[in-house]
């Protein structure tokens, strides 16, 4: 599968053709630079390593320097690989070629978005895992309304089971959204408005993939 990298700008809506209100999500995706291209003859598989981002020469390695110059580029701040995907796509597959939004989509197309979802922290069960605490305040409970009830477990194994659902840090985790609609594509200002939400705070990375 082929996909873009871009950065989330916002959500807002727009009105469909029958007049209904749309909430998108508004990706700020490409261009991007081919920087490597893979095939089976020589790495055992088919890919494509895409490119995002500026970033300054003093801050990147001497080493990815090198591999940005091969592609005759500038310094980039993210790389993915994208592979097994379509002979539709093989014009695309070109050193330093660069690839924008409508290269790889077009208008209703369905496509997945990867994220980093937003840090919340440390949080309890109710938060984290939507809990509803032990029940009514009867026979004497004392602030256990959101608390993760028995833990079970008395003579044997006499010990919480790895995997127990219990409060700790939430978010700041790898997302994938599936079944996003390509509702509008602004291809001069490399915009693109998927239906729905996706994953991560304003600004950060996303990746399409079709």
């Amino acid at each position: 599968m082929l996909g873009i990298i871009g950065r989330k700008i916002g959500m807002t809506s727009i009105f469909g053709s029958e007049g209904q209100s749309i909430a998108v999500t508004v990706i700020e995706a490409g261009p991007c630079v081919v920087t490597q291209v893979k095939s089976k003859e020589t790495d055992g598989y088919k890919a494509l390593q895409l490119a995002f981002g500026e970033k300054k020469d003093k801050n990147t390695s001497k080493a990815l320097q090198g591999h940005f110059k091969k592609a005759t580029t500038t310094s980039k701040r993210h790389l993915v690989e994208f592979r097994d995907f379509g002979a539709q796509f093989d014009s695309i597959a070109e050193l330093g070629k660069e690839v924008r939004i409508s290269d790889v989509f077009v208008e209703g197309d369905v496509v997945a978005a990867v994220g980093t979802s937003k840090g919340k922290g440390f949080q309890g069960v109710v938060k984290r895992y939507g809990f509803a605490g032990v029940g009514g305040q009867t026979h004497g409970q004392h602030n256990r309304l959101r608390a993760p009830g028995s833990m079970g477990n008395a003579s044997f194994a006499s010990r919480v089971i790895k995997g127990k659902r219990l409060p700790g840090r939430m978010g700041g985790d790898r997302v994938k959204l599936a079944n996003l609609k390509v509702v509008k594509i602004m291809a001069e200002q490399n915009l693109i408005l998927v239906s729905g939400s996706v994953p991560g705070a304003k600004n950060s990375t996303i990746i399409l993939q079709k």
